[in-house]
C-alpha cells in the first residue's frame, strides 16, 4: 500500500498534468500509475467540489449552504466515476481499445487535479473580489474544468491508442452504455421489489390464515 500512494506515485500523477500525451502513455505501457491516487483525486475533486458550493463569497454564490449534504455529493461523484470507468470499459472492449479498466480509472482520476486545485483557489479568490469582478471567479473555475475535460479526453486516447475522432465516439458511446447500465440496474431493483413484495403477501396470508 505503501508504494501505491509513494512520493514518485505523486510526483508523476502531477507530471501527467504538464505532459499529458507522455503522461498517460507511460501510465498504460510502463505502471506509472496508481488507482488509490486517482481515487482519493476524485474524493477530493468531489469535496473541493462541496466546499466551494458552501464557502464561496455571496457574490458569486447563491447556493443556501444548508442544502449541501457533503456525504451525499461525494457517493454521487465515486458513482459517476465508476459508471464512467465500466461504461468507457465496455464499449472500448467492443472497439479494440487496448486500455484495461486500471488505466481507465487512473486516467480519470488524474484528470482532477486541474479541477481540484482551480475549485479551491477560485474559492478563496472569491471572497477578494468585488461584485463586478465575478468574471475572474469563473475564468478561474472555468480554467480548471476545461483543462480538466481535456486532460480526460487525451487520457482515454492515450490508454486506448485511440484517434481523435474514435475518442470522441467512444465518449458519446460511454455515455449511452452508462444510461443503460443504470436503466437495468434501476430494472433489477424494481423487479426484486416485487418477488419481495410478492413473498410478502404470500407470507401475511398464511399468518392470516394460521
Amino acid at each position: 500500500m505503501k508504494q501505491l500512494f509513494s512520493k514518485d506515485k505523486w510526483k508523476y500523477a502531477f507530471y501527467t498534468v504538464s505532459h499529458p500525451a507522455d503522461g498517460y502513455y507511460e501510465i498504460r505501457h510502463r505502471e506509472r500509475g496508481s488507482v488509490p491516487i486517482a481515487v482519493l483525486l476524485v474524493i477530493l475533486f468531489s469535496i473541493s467540489f462541496s466546499i466551494n458550493r458552501i464557502s464561496a463569497s455571496f457574490i458569486v454564490n447563491d447556493i443556501d449552504p444548508l442544502t449541501i449534504n457533503l456525504l451525499s455529493e461525494l457517493v454521487s461523484v465515486l458513482l459517476l466515476y465508476l459508471l464512467f470507468c465500466v461504461g468507457n470499459w465496455s464499449i472500448t472492449c467492443l472497439m479494440n481499445g487496448e486500455g484495461r479498466l486500471k488505466d481507465i480509472a487512473i486516467a480519470l482520476g488524474y484528470a482532477m487535479i486541474p479541477m481540484i486545485v482551480c475549485m479551491n483557489i477560485g474559492t478563496i479568490f472569491s471572497h477578494a473580489v468585488a461584485a463586478d469582478e465575478g468574471a475572474f471567479y469563473y475564468m478561474i473555475i472555468g480554467i480548471g474544468i476545461a483543462y480538466g475535460v481535456f486532460m480526460m479526453l487525451v487520457g482515454v486516447m492515450e490508454v486506448h491508442n485511440y484517434t481523435l475522432g474514435k475518442t470522441l465516439i467512444t465518449i458519446f458511446l460511454t455515455f449511452v452504455a452508462i444510461f443503460i447500465i443504470i436503466f437495468v440496474v434501476l430494472l433489477v431493483m424494481d423487479l426484486i421489489n416485487q418477488v419481495i413484495g410478492f413473498f410478502y403477501s404470500i407470507y401475511q396470508e398464511l399468518i392470516f390464515r394460521a
